[in-house]
């Protein structure tokens, strides 16, 4: 380890435990993912809204005998 990166950690280790372990929040970074994450599922959520609004769920009706589960009569 270099001489400056040892003076810097002896500069941040007193800095760390000033930190109460009870009271450490996300701040400010945490909200903004958060955020950034509510709107995307937003926006897939209101995406899938319109195109579930454009499927058609009549189903088509086949002639006799050729469905899969069908048995030809003899």
């Amino acid at each position: 380890m270099s001489a400056s990166a040892s003076l810097a950690m002896t500069h941040l280790v007193p800095l760390a435990k000033e930190l109460d372990e009870d009271k450490v929040t996300p701040g400010v970074l945490g909200f903004i993912v958060f955020a950034v994450m509510a709107l995307a599922v937003w926006g897939l959520m209101k995406s899938m809204n319109r195109h579930m609004g454009r499927v058609d769920f009549a189903e088509s009706e086949e002639p006799e005998g050729t469905g899969a589960g069908t048995q030809k009569r003899a």
